[in-house]
């Protein structure tokens, strides 16, 4: 029988030649990821009380990202938690202080297509991106999967997100995704998996590929995935993914009859930039049409907006010029390795030399954390995914979401703009 993506990569994680949607399985997990956060500190006590360890430590990837770099004594307490609890489970995959975990862990080659993942963060839907079957998980759940490599499933209906066309100049993947929150709402995926295709996702970058599927968290689905194509497949060699694993890849794919629960056709090639009004995600409007709003702050950041794709974006707008009088331009990459990586560019350079102040790569002010959360009454323009009240700093700060291209452009203007302008 015809099968999408998602009922394929389900069957595969729960042993059978077939599932349908809405049947309950239970899935064998390939890869479990935590943060600092969500993860050790919460699921020692309950580990000690049941006298009970981790079921496969090579299967585990843990990642500090959220309170670092420790600010407070509770911070350093948490982190210093989540370095011995690793070293006490044998837990080899650990990256501390390496930048946000839905980057660093593809980035080590953890990810790859056909496997059944969780991770102890909403946004780990990311690995979709790679054709992986990966969602998010509470402590809880996590907890079960530790000690026993399982997890329950409601096997989903899959919605296709399908593109055609190219984007324009200026126009990028987090456009894409502030458009759909606002068209299908921030429940529109209806916790079910969500399949993005189409001539325009073909061709974006595994950078913008990422920001797609991590951003299936603000539509409301469970999963989203991008079948994995000649592209994956090279991003993943570069990271050190073995040969073995990048076999077969046609078999990821969703069948030209497979059931789907909807079908939406999207134009990319009539796609402007998008800005979110602050509150949420699904309040975006074309970034023209908020020429009037004056920034306090253009802050490029998080794993939705500081990726090494997303500070060449940057370096494009800024690239001879300044930011605007006024306006504090903040960085903070991703990840370590996408640092790096922009330093040798010399991309890092010319956000420097435009103004900006270079941040740790961590969550940072995306998560409410460290000494750059936002002042009252401050106005913000930010490549971050969520904007919700006083999620970033003081109630009264107001958040406005946006691409790096956006970002960067309203940076220099000092009011929100759209990045067409500047790079015509």
């Amino acid at each position: 029988m015809p099968a999408t993506l998602a009922q394929k990569l389900v069957a595969r994680a729960c042993g059978q030649t077939q599932v349908q949607p809405g049947q309950i399985v239970t899935c064998r997990v390939d890869l479990a990821m935590m943060h600092d956060s969500g993860g050790p500190r919460r699921l020692k006590p309950h580990l000690d009380a049941l006298g009970v360890g981790v079921w496969d430590p090579e299967r585990i990837v843990v990642v500090t990202d959220h309170f670092v770099p420790a600010s407070d004594a509770g911070s350093r307490q948490i982190v210093q938690l989540a370095r011995d609890w690793v070293r006490e489970q044998g837990i080899r995959h650990f990256y501390d202080e390496q930048g946000i975990c839905h980057v660093v862990t593809p980035r080590h080659g953890h990810l790859r297509p056909g496997l059944f993942a969780v991770g102890g963060d909403s946004h780990s839907c990311t690995g979709g991106a790679f054709g992986a079957y990966m969602f998010g998980i509470g402590a809880t759940e996590m907890l079960g999967v530790v000690v026993t490599g399982e997890i329950w499933l409601r096997v989903p209906h899959t919605i296709a997100m399908d593109w055609h066309g190219r984007l324009g100049p200026g126009v990028c993947a987090k456009d894409m995704m502030l458009h759909l929150c606002t068209r299908f709402g921030m429940d529109g995926g209806q916790y079910e998996a969500i399949e993005f295709c189409g001539e325009a996702v073909r061709a974006l970058s595994m950078n913008e590929r990422m920001t797609v599927s991590n951003m299936t968290a603000e539509l409301g689905g469970q999963v989203g995935l991008i079948a994995p194509d000649a592209t994956t497949a090279a991003w993943l060699r570069g990271v050190g993914v073995p040969e073995a694993a990048l076999q077969d890849l046609e078999q990821w794919h969703t069948d030209a009859a497979a059931p789907l629960l909807a079908h939406h056709r999207l134009d990319a090639a009539a796609l402007a930039p998008q800005v979110s009004l602050p509150g949420s995600p699904a309040q975006a409007q074309e970034a023209g049409t908020l020429a009037g709003e004056r920034l306090d702050i253009a802050y490029i950041g998080a794993c939705t907006g500081a990726k090494l794709d997303d500070l060449r974006m940057a370096a494009q707008i800024l690239r001879g010029r300044r930011t605007a009088a006024g306006v504090r331009l903040l960085v903070a990459p991703a990840s370590a390795e996408d640092q790096r990586q922009a330093a040798a560019e010399g991309v890092l350079q010319v956000l420097q030399q435009a103004g900006a102040e270079l941040l740790p790569s961590a969550c940072g002010a995306c998560a409410g954390y460290g000494a750059h959360t936002f002042a009252p009454d401050t106005t913000v323009i930010s490549t971050t995914a969520r904007n919700f009240t006083g999620r970033m700093g003081a109630a009264s700060s107001r958040v406005f979401l946006g691409s790096p291209y956006t970002v960067a452009a309203s940076a220099v203007t000092g009011h929100i703009t759209d990045p067409r302008e500047l790079l015509a």
